[in-house]
């Protein structure tokens, strides 16, 4: 399977995001976030996101589609720490190495920043062993987020 990871760039490209976007966030949180909001998650609602959100975002395209992504970058509050905001594949791609890709290639464009941190839902077991593989682990910081009415952990990079 040969699969390549590059910027966001092209409107197919844009549309492949959103469609991973909407299909990952349904297959995977279902009974994990606020089932009301899951429901506002149209994939209409995650092409105006994906239209709204280009900056530092890669895909993985496999034969011309895009079956993943991660975004990458800093907030305004703490702009020497690097964080990746969202890392998602399509579930038929579990397991096949292109998290691994994404996640190398995320972690190249945040290299050199401090610290590089990335919140994740409490109740995600599969992804928290994920990032965990990579090098991540809990800092001990928990959120509540409304928006989705979950608790997010905290997880850093350990260097």
């Amino acid at each position: 399977m040969d699969v390549t990871v590059k910027k966001m760039e092209t409107e197919d490209e844009i549309l492949g995001k959103a469609f991973v976007h909407w299909k990952t966030w349904h297959a995977a949180y279902a009974g994990m976030v606020s089932a009301d909001y899951l429901d506002r998650l149209t994939l209409p609602k995650c092409e105006e996101l994906a239209h709204r959100w280009t900056d530092g975002l890669l895909v993985a395209k496999i034969d011309g589609r895009v079956v993943g992504f991660i975004g990458v970058g800093t907030r305004d509050d703490a702009p020497d720490v690097g964080e990746v905001f969202a890392l998602y594949v399509l579930p038929e791609y579990h397991g096949t190495g292109v998290a691994q890709r994404l996640m190398a290639a995320g972690l190249e464009a945040l290299d050199g920043y401090r610290e590089v941190c990335l919140w994740v839902l409490r109740d995600n077991a599969r992804a928290i062993r994920f990032y965990q593989k990579c090098g991540f682990a809990p800092t001990g910081e928990e959120m509540y987020s409304d928006r989705v009415k979950a608790s997010e952990i905290r997880m850093a990079l350990a260097r």
